[in-house]
């Protein structure tokens, strides 16, 4: 058992609860993030029954005072928090010509997808400087790469949803303006790409399993080199911004 803590937003289920799963196997004790309070127990205690050190903390990403209650929580009990996996996300309405997405649909994509990690990270970035080699992964996707859905060969080509996929585009834009700022103080900040992964997220129409996606998160959350930031990674390899 190792004393590095991890809070993964969003892990009651689907990607986010095998991320927990895989990571606390490693010995990482868990922050396990559900913004439904009895998810997130229920969860908490299926990963506790397999020996797994885990914590079920109430956190809705989209509500400051639910955030700041988070860290507070952290800071009693841990005083530090070693990696932050922003995993909490949304997909909005599909599928939907962009023409017709309304604006409140796409509203609230963003304020899960893109505002939240924000309000998230800064939150946290106190317990984060308090220990050494932390780390912050944003849960993106292939459908946020500008350069795959430009390209007519890639499979992401046609997936032409306004809301969800500039979300993603934002939120890589996020990852590199927090790594650039965060380089000076030894925290790293990366972006993951799980793919297209069969969760209630797509009617379990992706072709990857939750264990496939959570594997290039884990891998990415125990890299240690510190140059090794604002990077977009698939399967261990770099994703085109």
């Amino acid at each position: 058992m190792t004393d590095k803590t991890v809070l993964i937003t969003g892990a009651n289920k689907s990607i986010g609860y095998e991320t927990a799963r895989q990571l606390g196997g490693q010995g990482f004790r868990i922050w396990l993030g559900s913004r439904d309070a009895d998810r997130g127990q229920a969860a908490a205690a299926s990963l506790a029954a397999e020996g797994i050190a885990v914590r079920a903390l109430t956190l809705d990403v989209t509500s400051d005072e639910s955030v700041r209650c988070a860290v507070a929580r952290v800071e009693r009990e841990d005083g530090k928090l070693d990696i932050l996996i922003n995993n909490a996300g949304i997909s909005g309405l599909q599928p939907i010509l962009p023409s017709e997405q309304p604006l409140h649909d796409i509203k609230a994509i963003y304020e899960t997808n893109v505002f939240a990690p924000i309000r998230v990270t800064q939150a946290f970035l106190p317990l984060l400087k308090a220990t050494i080699d932390a780390s912050v992964i944003m849960v993106s996707s292939g459908l946020g790469s500008l350069g795959w859905l430009s390209d007519p060969s890639n499979q992401f080509h046609g997936v032409n949803i306004l809301g969800y996929n500039s979300s993603k585009t934002a939120l890589n834009a996020v990852t590199v303006a927090f790594a650039k700022e965060l380089a000076g103080s030894g925290i790293t900040v990366n972006a993951a790409d799980p793919g297209y992964t069969a969760t209630d997220f797509n009617g379990h129409s992706g072709y990857r399993t939750v264990e496939q996606a959570a594997a290039g998160i884990v891998w990415l959350a125990t890299r240690t080199a510190r140059d090794m930031t604002g990077g977009f990674y698939f399967e261990q390899n770099e994703v085109p911004w």
